[in-house]
């Protein structure tokens, strides 16, 4: 149940939890986790939500990496939703992450929102150039074979929005991963001067569905 694309030479499997999995490499790449969402808003004085998105982020991603048996992870940025974000998480959900990162190859990409979680271990970077991508946490309009995130991207499909993935011959932008995240219409007009004109959105959920990026 995923959506096979086919990126400059490589296929790329694009899964309905939002998650991305290049099978040649063994890699999982997901974007925009935003753990600690809930505990951040509560400390700021903001919107209360229930304290459970850090859980069903993290069940999501054991179950990806369960099903895919990935060795490789990549976090394209905003991983935590701020920089005390971290310090903010129970106990549990901390050493749940840990389990995961456990033996697999795992890179936190800088985000707007956080550094990425230095203390917690793996390799962090500004960007990951793996032949013939490279992923980031923001599209640069000036490269080429780019898979990013930051935009958080829902189109509208039936009168229902879903997140979704964009798609065209220079860059993949990849959904919100992590639960309780907003999104940004692709209709808005920084992602539709950003994509091509025959861009795909590959909307996420139960049935993975490939459609003409609205416009």
């Amino acid at each position: 149940m995923h959506h096979a694309l086919s990126f400059h030479g490589e296929t790329l499997h694009l899964l309905p939890s939002g998650a991305l999995y290049w099978p040649a490499r063994a890699t999982l790449a997901v974007s925009d986790l935003h753990l600690g969402k809930s505990e951040r808003l509560a400390r700021r004085g903001g919107t209360l939500l229930p304290p459970y998105e850090t859980q069903a982020t993290l069940e999501k991603l054991d179950h990806d990496l369960e099903q895919t048996g990935a060795e490789r992870v990549i976090c394209l940025g905003d991983s935590f939703d701020d920089l005390a974000a971290l310090d903010g998480i129970e106990e549990a959900s901390r050493l749940w992450l840990v389990r995961l990162m456990a033996g697999r190859d795992w890179t936190w990409i800088t985000g707007n929102h956080d550094p990425g979680p230095i203390e917690i271990g793996g390799t962090h970077r500004s960007e990951l150039p793996m032949a013939p991508f490279t992923f980031r946490h923001i599209a640069d309009p000036a490269q080429r074979a780019e898979i990013s995130g930051h935009y958080h991207p829902k189109a509208r499909l039936a009168g229902q929005s879903r997140p979704c993935f964009l798609a065209d011959a220079d860059r993949l932008i990849l959904p919100a991963y992590g639960a309780y995240t907003g999104g940004l219409s692709c209709t808005d007009p920084a992602l539709a001067a950003l994509m091509a004109k025959d861009a795909l959105a590959i909307l996420t959920g139960p049935r993975v569905l490939a459609i003409p990026m609205p416009r």
